[in-house]
């Protein structure tokens, strides 16, 4: 009997090393561009990125360091973070960004549940360290020189410990499933859990997410990252950026508008990436102060954390800039869509094109999405809503220190995102809820972030969060809390009427309150959990 046929490729395990070497090799005079705390700009390359990230593993390894051990940083957006993205791995360790947003307790656990034996950390965050540890049991503080901050005794220079000829430098064995990156949740409905990359999904999420439909980046691109490089992987920007020889612009801890938009100009930026909070500012920053910034025409901009308003998209296409809206998880890498439009788009009208630009797009490609009802998969046909469910080579299968658990991972291997959405016929998922937040009023759902969304084209709106409150009658209703912009005394009435064009009434909020600013996690996002607890108390009285 004829033996069955064997492959004849190559089979060469994939890793972030193999990144940096090209980065080196094609691209060793691209440029990494920081800004420092007293705002002034230092300037590196790729090639000196590969020579101080293999100095930084040597290091490291010198140090003692473990395969498979975590080493975490405490850091902003900038050259140095860089180098841990590449010189931790290197090592055979595993880079554990920690949320610098966060309290000295909740950093605490984090660290304590990792394993974290190694900090890295910038100078003008030693005050936050100082209050980390009594909680905390770290054997070795490396500190980055970023703001020019004398070290204290008890701490170690980041210049001298790096000091290390690593000409001869050797990466080690590695499995190309071996840990590479470890993030955690935000833990907005429970204790924050650990997601840990691989080499191998790393390198393959790097090379999705610079294809022409979905960031599209190349050796013409310089990106600007304000997405924090201690949240979700940095979307896979530092990887895949070094891979195809971006130019890298990094804010530090510098994201006023104003300041973004300097940079945007300065640099020649293309690419920006970041949350809606963040381009809310921009927006009016452009809107009020006309013609004082020339950017890149067609300038890319990410938009991920949550959902973008149809209203938003306009207004940046007014100034020339094009808003590319995507979604995701720290449980995929983070990149799991983005929305683009097809060929067949380009004869619908505007408002149109808008509409499917608004949702949250297509799969990239590797990436499987499903509906789940009550009964089993949704039809993709753009109304039958459910549970959005997600696997792929770079989605979680669990988490670190975990059990398998049955409400995040199903028996079949998919990740419960915990998003309610609906698909159709072309494939554009479109999310209209989180689970927790859907609000069941006389027995039907009303999706909180299609009113939100809606609310915010209003003129007179800067921004909206829409909870439920208690209602004798129909058990619950849509609160609307809404930031006015500065000026405008648009009324409950006004907005009622606005929505009533696009929603039924029995959707539409029945009360309205007005706030100077709207409460956020550490990343950005909504904190619904302070507004339900602060309108608690709060009835509807609406027949």
């Amino acid at each position: 009997m004829k033996e069955s046929m064997q492959t004849t490729m190559q089979s060469v395990p994939l890793s972030t090393n193999q990144l940096l070497e090209r980065g080196k090799q094609f691209f060793g005079n691209r440029e990494i561009v920081s800004r420092l705390p007293d705002k002034t700009l230092h300037r590196t390359t790729f090639g000196a990125l590969h020579r101080r990230a293999r100095q930084l593993a040597a290091a490291l390894l010198r140090a003692g360091t473990r395969p498979g051990e975590p080493v975490a940083t405490l850091m902003w957006n900038h050259a140095w973070h860089m180098e841990a993205y590449f010189g931790i791995p290197a090592a055979g360790a595993v880079l554990h960004t920690l949320n610098l947003r966060l309290s000295p307790e909740d950093l605490a656990y984090i660290m304590a549940d990792a394993g974290d034996r190694i900090l890295l950390v910038d100078d003008v965050l030693l005050p936050l360290v100082e209050k980390l540890k009594p909680h905390v049991r770290l054997e070795r503080i490396v500190v980055a020189p970023t703001g020019g901050t004398t070290i204290p005794d008890g701490y170690q220079d980041y210049e001298a410990f790096i000091d290390v000829d690593a000409t001869d430098f050797r990466y080690p064995e590695l499995d190309e499933n071996a840990p590479c990156g470890m993030c955690y949740t935000s833990g907005t409905t429970g204790r924050p859990k650990g997601v840990v990359y691989s080499h191998r999904s790393t390198v393959l999420h790097s090379l999705a997410i610079s294809l022409p439909d979905c960031l599209d980046l190349s050796c013409n691109d310089a990106v600007l990252a304000v997405t924090p490089m201690f949240h979700a992987n940095s979307w896979g920007v530092p990887y895949a950026a070094t891979m195809v020889g971006a130019n890298l612009v990094f804010p530090g801890p510098h994201l006023a508008a104003e300041d973004l938009l300097d940079m945007m100009e300065r640099e020649k930026v293309t690419l920006a990436l970041g949350v809606p909070t963040i381009w809310m500012t921009i927006q009016q920053a452009l809107d009020t102060q006309p013609g004082r910034w020339q950017l890149q025409d067609g300038m890319r901009m990410m938009v991920g954390g949550s959902a973008v308003p149809k209203a938003m998209i306009a207004a940046f296409e007014k100034h020339g800039l094009s808003i590319k809206h995507g979604w995701g998880m720290t449980e995929l890498s983070p990149v799991g869509t983005l929305s683009w439009l097809k060929p067949e788009h380009a004869a619908l009208p505007e408002e149109s094109q808008y509409l499917v630009r608004a949702r949250q797009g297509m799969a990239l490609p590797l990436v499987e999405l499903r509906i789940m009802g009550e009964n089993g998969p949704q039809p993709w046909d753009g109304t039958s809503a459910g549970e959005l469910q997600a696997r792929g080579p770079w989605v979680t299968g669990g988490y670190h220190n975990t059990p398998r658990d049955p409400d995040k991972i199903t028996d079949d291997g998919w990740l419960r995102t915990g998003d309610v959405a609906t698909i159709d016929a072309e494939g554009y998922m479109r999310i209209s809820d989180r689970t927790k937040d859907l609000i069941k009023s006389g027995g039907e759902w009303i999706s909180s972030v299609d009113l939100e969304n809606a609310i915010m084209g209003h003129p007179s709106v800067v921004e909206a969060a829409v909870v439920a409150i208690k209602h004798p009658k129909w058990d619950e209703r849509p609160l609307a809390v809404v930031v006015r912009k500065p000026g405008n005394e648009v009324t409950p009435e006004e907005l009622r009427a606005f929505l009533a064009a696009q929603f039924p009434s029995w959707q539409c909020p029945d009360d309205f309150a007005f706030v100077e600013a709207l409460p956020r996690t550490t990343t950005g996002k909504f904190l619904k959990t302070k507004l339900r607890d602060d309108f608690r108390e709060r009835v509807s009285r609406t027949p």
